[in-house]
């Protein structure tokens, strides 16, 4: 069963056409990966399907577990079990961290019909969630993201995916501006919550991340079309080759 398919799906930026007719399936339990050239669109693709209001949808469907995902707002698809890392998380100075993910947690189990998390059950749970993803304690205490470093950033983005238990999480070059350790700890954040069910759409350009990961598919986006799909040998090839081949291709 796929969870995700998307059809023949447009989308512009301020009258400019960026995705210009994306075709993808995504099975339940398989994790695919998209690769390309700066200003493919491949950033474009997550930030629509996450609800972001900068992109309009020109034309095309999108069915998340077989329900119209683009007729929801933003937060009825994070309600519905969609999740974003962004590839530039923000600051929020003023709002503390654990504040943040309990409310978030919290919000998301009210629509699931689960009983919310108080302070005991979110410092237990966030406990562990934390050790996997290497991060300090004090780390709940601060404001959201305010004075992490980069890869903190990056870590903390994989903890609130850990707490939330999203089906389907996009990943935005989460793995930008990693030193190695913390490319590893990432990657083993994303690989532990690998399951039957959950699905993962990942951004990336670089072969390091998948050397840590077990990708299913690898889509190739280039001027907003995916001229080629495969396995992980795919992305092992772009690695040796570039995009340069491709490229040719398209204007052949």
């Amino acid at each position: 069963m796929n969870l995700l398919e998307i059809r023949n799906l447009h989308v512009s930026v301020e009258d400019r056409p960026v995705l210009q007719g994306i075709d993808l399936a995504v099975p339940a339990g398989e994790m695919h990966v998209i690769m390309g050239p700066n200003g493919s669109g491949k950033s474009t693709l997550v930030q629509t399907l996450a609800g972001s209001e900068a992109y309009t949808v020109r034309e095309g469907q999108v069915l998340f577990a077989g329900e119209d995902l683009l007729a929801l707002k933003t937060e009825e698809r994070a309600q519905r079990g969609l999740f974003l890392a962004f590839q530039y998380p923000v600051e929020i100075p003023g709002l503390g961290n654990a504040l943040f993910l309990r409310t978030i947690v919290n919000a998301i189990r009210k629509t699931r019909g689960l009983p919310e998390w108080d302070a005991l059950d979110f410092l237990s749970r966030s406990r562990s969630a934390l050790e996997q993803m290497d991060m300090k304690p004090e780390l709940l205490e601060r404001s959201v993201n305010q004075g992490f470093s980069g890869g903190e950033k990056k870590r903390n983005e994989i903890l609130q995916m850990r707490l939330l238990e999203p089906r389907l999480a996009l990943l935005d070059e989460t793995d930008s501006g990693l030193d190695i350790d913390a490319l590893r700890t990432v990657a083993r954040g994303i690989e532990s919550m690998r399951d039957s069910q959950r699905s993962f759409l990942l951004v990336t350009h670089y072969q390091r991340m998948l050397d840590h990961l077990r990708p299913d598919r690898i889509h190739v986006l280039i001027q907003g079309r995916i001229v080629q799909s495969g396995d992980a040998d795919l992305a092992r090839m772009l690695e040796k080759r570039g995009y340069d081949w491709l490229l040719r291709e398209q204007r052949a």
